[in-house]
């Protein structure tokens, strides 16, 4: 199911374009190190860890399918513990379904074709839960030692990934808090220092507006990247822990009944792939563990359960307290949760567990179908600059202007062909201290001679008409131009391409030939 998974993430880049985080990702990870460090003073210092990595992967280049590639892995790394940590809880099948239930959602097509740390923190926190139960089982130092890693590495993927730590409290107990408080307390190092670093550079995220709770209502798309298959998981994934929970009493009660009639030796597993009385919570590769502890399945349907909820209730809780930050892809982490409790309700169903999961494998599958057509389409990152480069035609003489700076990387990676003048760029090498180019000031001086700019900015065409949000539109106008075609891409936030045109009035001797704006 790894292979599958991955397979399945890596052909979700199917003819999407690169967007401008995926660009911001070339243009970090292609600078020196040491100015990679003066970026992460500045910006994106959360996203340190990452772009280290990056650095050393693009030296083999830069193709769109080889930017995408780790973040297949990850998902097929993800979908390896998430079956192992199935097997662990309830069953082989619980585990089998889960990572085909994982392998099925868009959003895992998105973000496994996706060159950002999304897929590896996904993984990452997979692992944490995995390397938990580990330790949880059986307690050894070299066990914690692997959960205070996995804890490491969930801090280092992405900072909001640790919202999904608080559910591993609910494994806590007398005997193995200290040793657990310990590995939380070094593994979760990273996240104080780059804690510190995304407060200090929070004007990043200055663009994402507050939300209220409201915005719960489409979590399950959020996390499943489809709202069909979305609410149908969801509410499979509830039903599946309280199978969680049930199945434990259940084991609780056979397992006391076998240590009256029989020795521990004696107590096995029913040798379908799912857990005997003796074995609920061991180990099941053969090897003696402790005695399982009464109710940590219970304990475990609590943590699944904190695992799917609890980061968007604390990622809102962070954006009323602290700056707003409630943006989906920082709640990709609870997508596996949400597969793994549903697999655990397929494979609880009473005689029917493979029919039960075949089918939901197949009614998930079948409600995301348009999602994941969307997912692999041109546009399928919301940011579609090779639409872009073919409604600008220029012609001789034609200057471009782009509404944000950093644009043009994308324009640049793109284009195959001769582009209009960039009258505004004064130098070819990336801020220091962001992904922007250094440009002139004087936009009218810029376009000195010009009878025709195209502008280009992310967002509506009422966001750089209208509005002021697009300063660099505002400044052309007043450089004597008019708008005469303005384009949108199909999708939100999207790009915007216009044509402006000298007006009338700023060509001495020459009548008017538009006097409307065709859009």
């Amino acid at each position: 199911m790894a292979l599958v998974a991955g397979a399945v993430a890596f052909s979700g880049t199917g003819a999407a374009t690169l967007n401008g985080d995926e660009l911001a990702t070339i243009s970090a990870a292609s600078r020196s190190l040491g100015g990679l460090w003066e970026l992460a003073r500045h910006i994106d210092g959360h996203f340190l860890p990452y772009y280290l990595f990056m650095h050393f992967w693009v030296k083999a280049g830069t193709a769109e399918l080889w930017l995408r590639l780790p973040s297949a892995v990850a998902i097929g790394v993800a979908a390896w513990f998430l079956a192992d940590l199935g097997r662990r809880l309830h069953s082989v099948r619980a585990g089998v379904i889960g990572a085909a239930l994982l392998a099925i959602l868009p959003s895992v097509s998105y973000y496994g074709a996706f060159a950002r740390s999304y897929a590896f923190a996904a993984a990452a926190v997979v692992f944490s839960f995995w390397a938990l139960h580990r330790a949880v089982e059986r307690p050894s130092p070299r066990r914690w030692v692997a959960y205070g890693v996995a804890v490491a590495l969930v801090c280092c993927t992405h900072l909001f990934a640790v919202l999904a730590l608080p559910a591993h409290l609910a494994l806590a107990r007398r005997g193995l808090l200290v040793r657990m408080a310990v590995a939380l307390g070094i593994g979760g190092l990273p996240v104080v220092v780059l804690g510190l670093i995304g407060f200090g550079e929070r004007h990043a995220i200055s663009w994402i507006p507050q939300r209220g709770p409201e915005v719960w209502l489409k979590f399950p798309k959020m996390a499943a990247g489809s709202t069909g298959a979305g609410v149908l998981l969801f509410a499979v994934a509830l039903a599946g822990a309280v199978v969680l929970w049930k199945s434990t009493a259940r084991r609780d009660r056979v397992r006391e009944r076998g240590h009256r009639s029989a020795g521990p030796d004696q107590v096995r597993g029913d040798g379908d792939g799912s857990a005997g009385p003796g074995q609920a919570w061991g180990d099941r590769d053969g090897s003696a563990g402790r005695e399982p502890v009464a109710g940590d399945g219970g304990r475990w349907a609590v943590a699944g359960v904190g695992w799917l909820v609890l980061p968007p209730l604390l990622l809102l809780a962070v954006s009323q307290l602290v700056t707003p930050a409630y943006v989906d892809r920082y709640l990709f982490v609870t997508a596996p949760a949400l597969a793994l409790l549903a697999g655990v309700a397929a494979a609880g169903v009473p005689r029917f567990p493979v029919p039960a999961g075949i089918a939901l494998v197949l009614v998930g599958g079948l409600l995301a179908v348009s999602d994941h057509v969307t997912v692999r389409e041109e546009n399928g990152r919301f940011e579609n600059i090779p639409w872009a480069l073919r409604v600008v035609r220029a012609e001789p003489g034609d200057a471009v202007v782009y509404g944000q700076s950093q644009l043009r990387a994308g324009f640049d990676y793109y284009a195959d062909a001769a582009m209009p003048d960039d009258v505004l760029k004064t130098g070819d090498v990336p801020d220091a201290d962001g992904f922007g180019y250094p440009e002139r000031s004087e936009v009218a001086a810029a376009l000195k001679g010009r009878e025709r700019v195209w502008v280009v900015w992310r967002g509506t065409k009422q966001a750089g008409l209208q509005g002021d949000s697009v300063p660099r539109v505002a400044q052309v106008r007043q450089a004597g131009f008019e708008p005469v075609s303005v384009k949108h891409s199909a999708d939100l936030p999207g790009l915007t391409v216009a044509l402006f045109e000298r007006k009338p009035d700023r060509k001495p001797g020459r009548k008017p030939t538009r006097t409307s704006v065709r859009k």
